[in-house]
């Protein structure tokens, strides 16, 4: 695990570095996956969910959880567990939606997914292992955190991939999969559960880790909630502007599953505005902390200024 003491603050110079600051963290966070899921037998399902896990992505779900952590007077080692949970949890949802039943992609960050390598009963099982393990994972090497906290956390993220999040929101988005006449309520119901979810546990379970009482963690999933959104809508963009090689995964999907998305419903123009918007909302919600929520502010405005 690192140490408090190898980790710089954020915030020593009066000027920001977002991308220093990203990349930081994610080398801390690509030791800590790598080191959380050694080779073991059988080697087949291992190898698995490791291609997945270690394919590289921004990791800006984990690094929300350490951000919030921080951000209410708690550290890296705190939250680093369920940060690495989230990626594994996040993980399996990319293997198992990229699946040839689901969204059925033949890529992911640039790489061939997992069943095209694994074939797709491994790929299923590599999901599964990845899930089962990321709870596993936070109840025994969470360190130095009151338990009934680790317990909130480990609720939260139960509920975050269940029915009441993930998974409900990949069925409406299943459902409405070749209809024309899917509404803005069915669509942000979507991304709210499909996509919001997931962001909005890795902050609410940051600021549990570092003790934050009930009105910081509803003013903090009012941030994740627009940020969350905000993300969707520029995904739904970039599948129309960008490149397959910019993306890592097929571009205009979407257009080919007949999929409705925010730009289909309210052009680009607009949707980049609504991104916007959400994200100044998002930012408002930080005001409270002054500069201690420059890296959360500077990844809102991230969020709407990525290329993939």
């Amino acid at each position: 695990m690192v140490l408090a003491s190898e980790i710089n603050s954020p915030l020593e110079s009066s000027q920001f570095d977002l991308s220093a600051y990203l990349t930081q963290r994610q080398t801390l966070v690509e030791q800590a996956l790598d080191a959380s899921l050694p080779l073991t037998y059988p080697e087949k399902i291992y190898e698995a969910m490791r291609y997945s896990l270690l394919a590289g992505g921004k990791r800006l779900r984990p690094i929300l959880c350490l951000a919030t952590c921080e951000l209410v007077g708690g550290t890296v080692e705190m939250a680093m567990p369920t940060a690495c949970a989230l990626e594994m949890i996040h993980t399996m949802s990319l293997i198992h939606d990229d699946l040839p039943a689901m969204d059925n992609d033949d890529y992911r960050r640039g790489k061939l997914t997992n069943h095209k390598v694994y074939g797709e009963d491994i790929a299923i099982l590599a999901g599964d292992g990845l899930l089962s393990y990321a709870f596993e994972f936070v109840a025994t090497q969470t360190l130095n955190v009151p338990a009934h906290q680790v317990l909130q956390v480990i609720a939260r993220l139960g509920r975050a991939v269940g029915a009441a999040g993930l998974v409900g929101g990949q069925v409406v988005d299943l459902d409405s999969e070749g209809l024309t006449d899917v509404s803005e309520e069915t669509l942000t119901f979507i991304h709210t559960h499909k996509t919001g979810a997931l962001l909005e546990a890795c902050v609410v379970c940051g600021a549990i880790l570092g003790g934050a009482d009930e009105t910081e963690i509803e003013r903090l999933s009012r941030y994740a909630r627009n940020i969350g959104l905000a993300f969707q809508i520029v995904d739904d963009i970039l599948d129309i502007t960008a490149t397959q090689e910019e993306l890592g995964k097929t571009a205009g999907k979407d257009l080919t599953a007949q999929k409705v998305t925010y730009p289909s419903l309210w052009g680009i123009e607009e949707s980049k505005r609504q991104a916007q918007q959400l994200i100044a909302e998002a930012k408002a919600e930080l005001s409270h902390y002054g500069d201690r929520a420059i890296p959360l502010l500077a990844i809102a405005d991230f969020i709407t200024n990525r290329t993939h």
